[in-house]
């Protein structure tokens, strides 16, 4: 038979609820979980930007012909056929490209209705014929593309191809640096918080000096006093980071579907939002859907995060404390 116990369950022999209050500290804590949850918000979003310029703009070539109706020079064994046919037929016949589509003169003029208005289907104006193009895979390097800006201006003479790649080379290096931006932010937050707590727990220990000095001389290890701080910073870190995740929340909802338009998440968020309504769209489940599956997974990690920095920092303050103790 077990002998009870004189001390009531979860009693509190160092006072650590009067040490470390649950009030400033998981408020703290909450503030640097939420700016966390931004900081990966922004470190995901960049690199989903950056995905999707290189597989939109990055991958895709517009091609130029002058006259396009115009005769192409006669060839030797060839039927007939238009300067723009003539282009046509050399990009389909080119390694590297997926897909070529000459614009009909009325997709032209769909594109000029922006800026023309009514005059896009009426103006007189000589329009260039445009042939779109889609690289496959990694496309052609530069030499490729060298090579191929000269077989079609020596077949139609003016063509000139428009190649999104650099601007896309730039822009993948902007999303690059944000994204390393974010990741320095997340790491100044992961310090931060880990200060917060160590000097949180430096007071607690001020606070209950006599008695950390008493228990310690009648015989309580390190590792006991140490693991007592430890669990209860770890706690209420834990419960900050948990406010501050869902605060966090409805400000990642509206950032994920403002940059939806700009992005390739809509596809990734969607089994996200249909997953969280349980297979059926419900109020407010479109707009969850656009928020990527990388931080429906990061927000619940952000409290056991901050437990465990919470722990290790606790542990680490009080043992070199106690290890000062005469």
């Amino acid at each position: 038979m077990a002998r009870p116990s004189l001390r009531p369950r979860g009693f509190d022999d160092l006072g650590l609820r009067r040490a470390l209050g649950d009030r400033m500290l998981p408020l703290l804590v909450a503030a640097m979980a939420f700016l966390a949850a931004l900081a990966g918000a922004g470190a995901v979003g960049a690199a989903a930007l950056a995905d999707h310029w290189r597989q939109g703009a990055g991958a895709a070539m517009t091609v130029q012909v002058p006259r396009p109706g115009s005769a192409a020079t006669p060839v030797a064994g060839t039927a007939e056929e238009t300067r723009v046919e003539r282009v046509t037929a050399i990009l389909r016949g080119t390694p590297g490209l997926a897909d070529t589509h000459a614009l009909p003169e009325s997709e032209l003029n769909e594109l000029l209705r922006p800026w023309l208005g009514g005059l896009a289907e009426t103006t007189s104006l000589p329009l260039p014929g445009v042939v779109a193009v889609r690289l496959a895979g990694d496309g052609m390097d530069d030499a490729g593309f060298a090579a191929l800006a000269g077989r079609l201006a020596a077949a139609a003479p003016g063509t000139t191809i428009e190649a999104h790649r650099p601007w896309v080379r730039r822009l993948s290096l902007l999303a690059r640096s944000l994204q390393a931006c974010a990741w320095a932010a997340l790491g100044l937050v992961t310090g931060v918080a880990a200060c917060v707590i160590a000097v949180a727990t430096r007071g607690g220990l001020a606070v209950r000096r006599e008695v950390i000095e008493t228990v310690h001389g009648l015989g309580a290890t390190d590792g006991y006093i140490a693991q007592r701080f430890a669990r209860r910073a770890a706690g209420l870190a834990g419960v900050g980071a948990l406010i501050g995740a869902v605060a966090a929340l409805p400000v990642l909802v509206g950032l994920a579907n403002l940059a939806a338009p700009f992005t390739a998440l809509d596809e990734a968020g969607a089994s996200a939002g249909q997953w969280f309504a349980g297979g059926q769209w419900f109020a407010g489940g479109q707009w969850l859907a656009a928020v990527p599956a990388a931080l429906w997974l990061g927000l619940p990690v952000l409290p056991l995060a901050a437990g465990m920095i919470g722990f290790a920092t606790a542990q680490g303050t009080v043992r070199r404390w106690l290890r000062r103790l005469p």
